[in-house]
C-alpha cells in the first residue's frame, strides 16, 4: 500500500558532482545552464516505454541489493499464493517478490514489479495482504508510478543520460541508476492519489470476491502500529500519507455502500 513508496539505492548510490568548476565561483557558465535546461527538457519528453525501461533496470538493480525470499521459502510461497490470479490484471502484467525485511512497507514501479516486506505480511492476514496489493496495482493503473519515476527521472542525473542519447531505454550505468534512486526515495504520492489508489483497492476487492473489510482493518493495524509515537519510524513514514485512521474509516463507509 505505498506506506513508502522508495527504492532503496543501498549499494547502487552514487554522489554526483554538480557545477564543480577549476576557475572558481558557482562553477556554471551560460553554456551550463542552457545544457542544464536542455536536459530538462530532453527528460520531460521521454517515453514511458523508456521511462519503464529505466524502472525495470533500477528494480533489477535494488533485487541484487535486498534479501529476496527464495521460491522455497514461506513468505514468497505465501505471496505466489496469494497472487497466482493476479500477473496479468487488467492487461498489466505484474511479477512478485518479497523481502525479507521487518520493515512495514510495499511499493510498485511502474514495469508492474511489487515488493511487499515481510515485516508487512507478518503484520497482515491474507485478505489484508490482498487489499494491499490491490492498493499497489491501483498506483501503477491509474498511472501514479509512472507519474512519480518522471519526476525522479527529472530530478536525477538519469535526464543526462536522455540527454545524451535521447532515450532512457538504453542501459543506465550503476551510479546513474543510484542516482536515480535516490530521487525515487525523495519522491511521494499525493494525499490524493493515496485515496485514489485506496478506491482502486476496494474496488479490487470487491470484484474478485474478497472481504471488503480488509483494507479497513489493514489501515486499523497502521493505526495501531504508529501508536501516536511522534518521531517513530511508523510515524515518520506514514507523515507524508492520508491518516490510515481516517483511511480506515473511509473503506468501512465505502465498503457498505
Amino acid at each position: 500500500m505505498k506506506l513508502r513508496m522508495s527504492i532503496l539505492a543501498t549499494g547502487v548510490a552514487a554522489l554526483w558532482l554538480v557545477g564543480c568548476s577549476a576557475t572558481g565561483g558557482s562553477g556554471v557558465s551560460a553554456d551550463g545552464k542552457v545544457g542544464a535546461a536542455m536536459d530538462v527538457v530532453k527528460a520531460a519528453t521521454v517515453s514511458e516505454d523508456d521511462l519503464k525501461s529505466a524502472a525495470l533496470q533500477l528494480r533489477a538493480a535494488e533485487d541484487k541489493q535486498a534479501r529476496v525470499a527464495p521460491p522455497n521459502n514461506r513468505y514468497a510461497k505465501r505471496l505466489a499464493r496469494l497472487t497466482k490470479n493476479h500477473v496479468n490484471e487488467d492487461g498489466l502484467v505484474l511479477n512478485y517478490k518479497v523481502y525479507l525485511s521487518p520493515q512495514v512497507n510495499a511499493n510498485a514501479t511502474p514495469d508492474g514489479s511489487i515488493r511487499v516486506y515481510s515485516g508487512l505480511m507478518d503484520l497482515m492476514n491474507d485478505q489484508e495482504m490482498l487489499g494491499i496489493i490491490g492498493h499497489e496495482i491501483g498506483h501503477v493503473k491509474l498511472g501514479h508510478s509512472m507519474s512519480q519515476m518522471r519526476t525522479a527521472y527529472m530530478a536525477s542525473a538519469g535526464r543526462k543520460a536522455a540527454a545524451a542519447s535521447s532515450s532512457a531505454g538504453g542501459v543506465l550505468a550503476a551510479s546513474q541508476l543510484g542516482d536515480l534512486g535516490e530521487a525515487l526515495i525523495n519522491s511521494q504520492f499525493s494525499q490524493s492519489q493515496e485515496t485514489a489508489s485506496d478506491d482502486y483497492g476496494l474496488a479490487f476487492m470487491k470484484k474478485y470476491g474478497y472481504n471488503t473489510k480488509a483494507l479497513e482493518t489493514a489501515f486499523r493495524k497502521l493505526a495501531a502500529q504508529r501508536g501516536g509515537k511522534k518521531g517513530s519510524t511508523m510515524d515518520n513514514m506514514l507523515s507524508t500519507h492520508p491518516d490510515p485512521g481516517a483511511r480506515a474509516d473511509r473503506m468501512r463507509d465505502m465498503a457498505s455502500k
